[in-house]
């Protein structure tokens, strides 16, 4: 969430939010208190799964993702670094404009992650990217610096982006799409992926898998059992042979 926060100039971050019941009625009012028009609201359950709300205030929509493949800057390390406050160019595949619900989604990140103009806090001028990528249904993040030589020699001219490179920065993460509501966290469900397993669907059939195994032990145990009391072995004639000597 830090990572995410030092990449937007523009953001305001506030306090938890620890009701569950009124969450939506509160955050609505704490948006409107703070006049803001977007949120992002990380939402943890169970301390292993996140979830990020992207909401437009106060009459929506509101689009709930799970949040899987996180790595921070951190964790990463990478060479790249950009200037904290620059503008951001986004980028997004193509497959953004295929369907009306990706072309919702793609309209709520870019107001939310491009900085408004002439925002007191945002430095004037671009030098990163942020990469908005589908693949396999989910949306990836990327961060990545512009990169130019500043020596003389390879100086770059206007639309020379030949010599230009990219370096990634981070955070990485994937967004998997749940549900997209017509309303502020909430309201009619515009949009629904079929192909959304929720995690504790997935831990579930995880620990069923591992009981079947060791169900499977149990009665190869029981039938091995079986087998010798059915197929007693007749005694050895030659078992006391040796005992006398």
């Amino acid at each position: 969430m830090q990572d995410v926060l030092s990449l937007l100039p523009h953001a305001k971050k506030d306090s938890k939010v620890e009701s569950k019941q009124s969450k939506g009625n509160a955050l609505n009012e704490l948006l409107e208190l703070r006049s803001c028009s977007s949120c992002l609201f990380f939402e943890c359950r169970k301390q292993k799964d996140l979830y990020l709300w992207m909401v437009k205030s106060p009459g929506g929509p509101s689009v709930k993702f799970l949040v899987n493949a996180v790595h921070t800057m951190e964790e990463l390390k990478l060479t790249g670094n950009h200037l904290k406050g620059s503008r951001p160019l986004l980028t997004f595949s193509t497959n953004f404009d295929e369907q009306p619900h990706w072309k919702l989604v793609k309209e709520m990140i870019t107001q939310i992650f491009a900085t408004p103009k002439d925002h007191r806090k945002a430095k004037p001028f671009h030098d990163h990217v942020f990469v908005f990528s589908i693949v396999d249904g989910h949306v990836w993040f990327r961060n990545y610096q512009i990169s130019v030589p500043h020596n003389e020699i390879d100086k770059v001219d206007k639309g020379g982006l030949d010599k230009m490179t990219l370096i990634e920065v981070g955070p990485r993460f994937c967004l998997n799409p749940i549900k997209i509501f017509g309303g502020s966290f909430g309201g009619p469900t515009w949009y629904e992926n079929p192909y959304y397993i929720s995690p504790n669907q997935i831990r579930a059939l995880e620990k069923r898998q591992k009981a079947g195994k060791y169900a499977k032990k149990v009665k190869a145990k029981v039938r091995r059992k079986m087998h010798e009391m059915e197929n007693t072995l007749e005694p050895d004639e030659f078992a006391e042979l040796w005992k006398g000597e």
